[in-house]
């Protein structure tokens, strides 16, 4: 069925320029990515781009931990995370910075606007204050005692321990992260963007159909308390954009952000000669898609198509909501090897191996995503490399060394290869959804009937009958059109894969290419087209991610008295210190085969499980133990056993043997609380 040609420009979420790119990361934009390339593969005019977020405070200070300039620092890590983003096959349009004069530009001229309209204003507030770097503090750069349930050591607007969120300045003890000191509270000028005017107009555009329903309504909380006044301003030192006519006052880096997106296009369509206008005014007829994260649905849903709107430019179309990445069922881990940066996979793995994985699992909903490296093994290997890549490595040596490289003039079963051109457009209607697991698994299911056409009919068997060479040639045929195909469909999914099939059927695929099929066609020799998932590579792939928690301990010195004398062995309270003690709840407990003295413990920290091998065999049963409570130490280096993993350490005391006792905190301690 022809398109309507679109005009479509899509976006990413920024990745923040003071880290790597891990895999939580690329879950985005390889789901980005594949919606564009269906888009240019379905005729339309398309684009898409992203840029560093380059601005704030954590880019101020870890350059000037770094010993270099934030302009210096954004430009290393740009280049890093753009050519992480290009051996994914994820191709941007433009790939651009927050740190630019299109950015400056375009966000003072819709700062001026809002203005002029009426919608900033300025007053005074108190925030805490670093009276030693001379610094105010982002509520991030706060710690302290939750002002809810005590808990020491949180974040400056939320406690882990009681989920209760607060202002930094109604903490206990606080203290500055960046430089220890116990801030003060002090007055400055601030300026806001008045959100509450829009607060109808939100309302509606977030019921027309532009995000996801789950999220409109969890959206709506917003609402209940009435919105509040936003502040966009921050006080010198800063790295960000200053704000016209005010002097050591910048942008609060989530106003230039998103205004980034219009930058990073606007720099495109200057060097090429595209109309930045057509795709943002407010009567455009152009598309315009976000795809981000659930942590930052806010921004991008009440902030951003608030100012986009007082400002007197176009609202987005749709903004695209995606979940999480878990690794094998648990938050992305440093000590279990799981938090993998994005260059650690692609020096032991085939990108594409995540692209159809994320694919294979990816829905139109906001549900996390899991990466499950069994899973992932076997759904590559018996997916890509046991159907689809099959299919041509069976049929083309016959083409090659029988037929002389030429596809037969006729189709054999002309209703079989009608039935795959045919799922075209339920398959498009799935991309075109985001629902990316439908559309794999409806190509997977035409696959698996592709490979049993080809058993049934045995070309390996008929060569062999001198009155049955045409047909030989016409089902190995039929088997490379029905590749074609399903080649076809996995493009926007695997477009390197497609890259290699395109040169070995000599021909270029478009989406309508399923619509054809190749006759009399040459083609060339067979070259394997994707390897088997290694279950090492991956196993050493994680093994290169992991990070020790614990600190690294000096070599000691020979001549020092300390070496010589046991018991002036000692540590620092600042050593000690740095020991995470935590209440575990003891989930699971078992005998640990060939071992005299170890029990194997399923320790629950509160969203986290450790595995932990403990020497207390003589004083427990391992059924006495389960659902008790104890305490380990969390941020021990992993050490590993003959008998698996070891994550920890339980704290346990008394002579040995029988007298041996786990420490046991006092009721109501909490799985995962600190213990001081």
């Amino acid at each position: 069925m022809p398109q309507q040609p679109r005009k479509i420009l899509v976006t990413s979420a920024l990745p923040y320029a003071n880290g790597s790119i891990h895999l939580g990361h690329l879950l985005e934009h390889i789901q980005t990515d594949i919606w564009t390339r269906f888009q240019r593969m379905r005729g339309h005019e398309c684009y898409s781009v992203c840029a560093d977020d380059a601005h704030g405070t954590p880019v101020m200070l870890k350059a000037q931990e770094l010993g270099i300039t934030p302009e210096e620092m954004v430009t290393r890590t740009r280049a890093e995370h753009h050519q992480d983003l290009l051996d994914f096959h994820i191709d941007y349009n433009n790939y651009y910075v927050t740190h630019s004069e299109e950015n400056k530009q375009l966000s003072e001229l819709i700062y001026n606007r809002l203005k002029e309209g009426g919608y900033i204003s300025t007053r005074t507030i108190s925030q805490l204050f670093d009276p030693e770097k001379q610094m105010f503090l982002p509520d991030r750069f706060v710690k302290g005692d939750c002002p809810s349930c005590g808990a020491e050591d949180q974040n400056g607007d939320s406690c882990d321990v009681c989920s209760a969120t607060y202002s930094p300045t109604e903490m206990k003890n606080p203290r500055s992260v960046v430089s220890g000191a116990t801030p003060i509270l002090k007055d400055s000028e601030h300026y806001f963007f008045d959100l509450p005017q829009f607060e109808e107009m939100l309302k509606g555009w977030l019921r027309s159909g532009a995000i996801q329903e789950e999220m409109a309504n969890k959206l709506q909380e917003w609402f209940e308390d009435g919105l509040q006044q936003w502040d966009i301003s921050r006080d010198a030192p800063y790295f960000g954009f200053e704000i016209p006519g005010a002097p050591n006052k910048f942008f609060y880096v989530w106003v230039d952000a998103p205004v980034g997106y219009m930058a990073s296009f606007k720099n495109f369509c200057d060097n090429n000669g595209v109309n930045f206008d057509s795709f943002w005014n407010k009567d455009s007829d152009a598309e315009l898609y976000h795809f981000i994260g659930k942590d930052i649905t806010y921004f991008h849903c009440l902030f951003w198509p608030a100012m986009l709107e007082g400002a007197g430019f176009r609202k987005p179309t749709g903004v695209n909501v995606h979940g999480f990445v878990t690794v094998n069922g648990a938050k992305m881990s440093k000590s279990r090897g799981t938090f993998i940066k994005g260059r650690t996979y692609l020096n032991h793995l085939n990108p594409e191996y995540l692209r159809y994985y994320f694919a294979s699992k990816l829905g139109d909903s906001v549900t996390d995503i899991d990466l499950n490296f069994e899973d992932f093994t076997q759904k590559v290997n018996s997916d890509l490399v046991g159907k689809v890549v099959n299919i041509a490595s069976r049929c083309a040596s016959f083409i090659t060394k029988k037929f002389n490289g030429k596809l037969s003039d006729s189709i054999e079963n002309p209703a079989l290869l009608a039935e795959f051109q045919q799922a075209s457009e339920s398959i498009a209607e799935s991309f075109e959804k985001r629902q990316y697991n439908r559309a794999i698994r409806d190509i997977m299911a035409l696959a698996d009937k592709a490979n049993q056409y080809i058993d049934a009919q045995a070309p390996w068997v008929t060569i062999k009958d001198g009155t049955k060479q045409e047909l030989t040639h016409q089902v190995c045929s039929l088997g490379i059109n029905l590749f074609r195909v399903l080649v076809t469909y996995l493009k926007p999914v695997l477009p390197k894969l497609a890259e290699q099939a395109e040169a070995f059927l000599n021909d270029s695929l478009s989406w309508d290419s399923a619509q054809t099929e190749l006759k009399g066609h040459g083609i060339e020799k067979f070259k394997a087209l994707m390897q088997r998932v290694e279950i090492d590579k991956v196993n050493a792939m994680v093994e290169d991610s992991k990070e020790s928690l614990a600190p690294a301990k000096p070599a000691a010195d020979p001549n020092s008295p300390l070496v010589k004398d046991p018991i002036a062995d000692t540590i620092s309270f600042d050593d000690f210190a740095k020991v995470d003690l935590r209440i575990a709840r003891i989930a699971k407990a078992e005998h640990v085969k060939e071992a005299d003295k170890l029990l194997r413990l399923e320790l629950d920290l509160g969203g986290e499980t450790r595995q932990v091998f403990a020497g207390i065999k003589s004083a427990y049963q391992p059924e006495d133990l389960i659902g008790k409570h104890t305490v380990m130490v969390a941020n021990l280096a992993p050490r590993k056993m003959r008998f698996g993993l070891s994550e920890g350490m339980v704290l346990a005391a008394g002579p040995g043997g029988k007298d041996l006792w786990i420490l046991e905190p006092h009721a109501g301690a909490q799985p995962g609380m600190k213990v001081k």
